[in-house]
């Protein structure tokens, strides 16, 4: 890939994606391959006046042989430096850049009864340390090329030519074509104007149906916002969490939903996929999960809280949008959940709540947001698509007809 796109790309992470200001810290996790690209965006950071830049590398194999050898009991263990950094975080509010390239068959093998029981006790643990900071800092998170992932996306080609083409397919998406800047800058307003439009709207219910058995009511908040693109701070400092990201989204109410949902693309969960499923709730809760792949691991992430088998996010992405028609299908959520209307099951986002960064995850509860350990987004987007919004005072609108933007 060309030296002068990677810059571009770093440049818009730093801009746009955690929108450093002078002054501010930094922390970006990576792979430890991804050294390269790292040292563009931390130099990209520096230049935008960040003071200090933290880089935390980790590695997919390595973490593979923690969970093959490591006893749970030491896997459940979160050491005091890890609360230390929390609590740094708490009061320092660094910025976060995220850069993913997960291999998404990383723990393929490995006992997924180990692997969940002990990522949920780490959760457990530091939960209360998110809650306190979210809504409150800037994050982003966006992707870099791994080998593995490369050969996952594009089996038929040669690992160098893998690698070239995800990359390609990484920055077409994340419109990065010699104006990234520009272009987000459009992008966001795009997105705000269906943001405003959606809450002008008023929407109580939300009712999906498509060819596929698709039948779906979903119960929304008075008064919560729509999200989606550029984001604020309690501060109201402004990032844009996800590079690429086509969504439009909000909250729910937990626990008021009905209806049976047919995914549309495989979920990658824990470093495996979970395809051709669907998921039906009665009385606001899953009731019943059913996958041609990984059943069983679907119906363990449903049970794994109370929360978990409960909806937190529906976000609205057109069928026709640029992810969609470049035919990849990328195997991570990042890229696959702007390829189409997906549901998430688990934790709400009280941030879009009126002062909701500034609420107790009890407080945001009580107004109808959902809590839980985990938010797992799955796509259910079909060229069929039809949602329709009725209003708190009983007026109904189309709001997608044939997958695509009917508003």
């Amino acid at each position: 890939m060309e030296q002068s796109r990677l810059k571009e790309y770093a440049s818009l992470l730093a801009a746009k994606g955690v929108a450093v200001e002078k002054g501010e810290e930094v922390w970006i996790n990576a792979a430890a391959e991804q050294y390269e690209f790292v040292r563009l965006v931390t130099e990209e950071c520096y230049k935008l006046g960040a003071k200090k830049v933290r880089v935390k590398f980790h590695d997919d194999p390595v973490s593979k042989l923690s969970y093959q050898y490591m006893s749970l009991r030491e896997l459940s263990k979160v050491p005091e430096f890890t609360i230390s950094e929390y609590r740094y975080m708490k009061k320092h509010m660094p910025s976060v850049l995220h850069i993913i390239s997960d291999d998404p068959d990383a723990f393929k093998g490995i006992n997924q009864n180990k692997l969940i029981k002990s990522s949920m006790n780490l959760r457990k643990k530091v939960k209360p340390f998110r809650d306190a900071i979210d809504g409150r800092y800037k994050w982003c998170i966006a992707a870099v090329p791994s080998k593995e992932w490369a050969k996952k996306v594009f089996p038929g080609l040669e690992e160098k030519d893998a690698v070239e083409a995800l990359w390609q397919a990484i920055l077409s998406t994340s419109r990065v074509d010699g104006d990234a800047i520009g272009n987000w800058d459009k992008h966001n307003k795009s997105i705000i104007e269906y943001r405003n439009k959606l809450d002008s709207l008023d929407l109580q219910y939300l009712e999906y149906k498509a060819s596929n058995g698709t039948d779906l009511k979903i119960e929304l908040i008075k008064g919560i916002h729509w999200g989606g693109g550029v984001e604020l701070t309690d501060l109201k400092k402004p990032f844009n969490p996800n590079i690429p990201s086509e969504e439009v989204f909000t909250s729910p109410r937990a626990g008021r939903v009905e209806g049976i949902v047919y995914s549309s693309k495989p979920l990658s969960y824990n470093g495996q996929l979970i395809d051709e499923f669907s998921v039906k709730f009665k009385d606001g809760k899953v009731v019943e999960v059913k996958a041609k792949k990984n059943q069983k691991l679907l119906e363990e992430m449903v049970k794994i809280d109370e929360g978990a088998s409960m909806l937190g996010e529906v976000a609205l992405v057109p069928y026709d949008s640029p992810i969609r028609n470049s035919g990849i299908l990328f195997y991570e959520t990042l890229f696959d959940e702007n390829a189409a209307c997906h549901l998430a099951l688990g934790a709400g986002f009280k941030e879009l709540l009126d002062n909701g960064a500034s609420m107790s995850t009890e407080e945001a509860h009580k107004k109808g947001i959902n809590d839980s350990m985990i938010h797992v987004d799955f796509m259910i987007g079909t060229k069929d698509l039809e949602i329709v919004g009725t209003s708190f005072d009983g007026k109904r609108t189309v709001i997608f007809k044939n997958g695509n933007w009917a508003i």
